[in-house]
């Protein structure tokens, strides 16, 4: 499965969500594209218009136009999208248009545990 890690640039993403994620053995089960990982641009849309993503994980603790823009895009192209967050952060009502599916975690380790048992769903 291709999964696709939207993210605001408003934190330290690679700390907090690309390394746990890295680290964990989601890695060997699935593919993961981590759009920040290279300096040069990367042309979401067109990823998700030619079908190079099955579902989209996307941490909203910090609001981003860009990721409203990219969930936008994988709504309309009926890609799937799980909303994660860290506990005590309330995500904006708006998001309820684009999933239905939302995870609240409260360690690195809780959030890799809930995204674990959220793929076996998808296997």
């Amino acid at each position: 499965m291709n999964i696709y890690i939207s993210h605001s640039r408003g934190f330290d993403f690679q700390n907090e969500l690309y390394d746990p994620i890295k680290s964990s053995e989601l890695v060997d089960r699935h593919t993961f594209i981590f759009p920040h990982d290279t300096e040069e641009g990367f042309n979401t849309k067109e990823l998700f218009q030619n079908k190079g993503c099955d579902l989209v994980i996307v941490e909203v603790s910090y609001p981003a136009t860009g990721v409203g823009i990219e969930l936008g895009w994988a709504d309309l192209l009926n890609i799937p999208i799980v909303c994660i967050h860290k506990d005590g952060v309330q995500p904006s009502d708006s998001l309820h248009a684009v999933s239905k599916r939302f995870m609240m975690y409260t360690s690195k380790e809780n959030m890799i545990e809930d995204i674990t048992s959220l793929l076996r769903n998808y296997e």
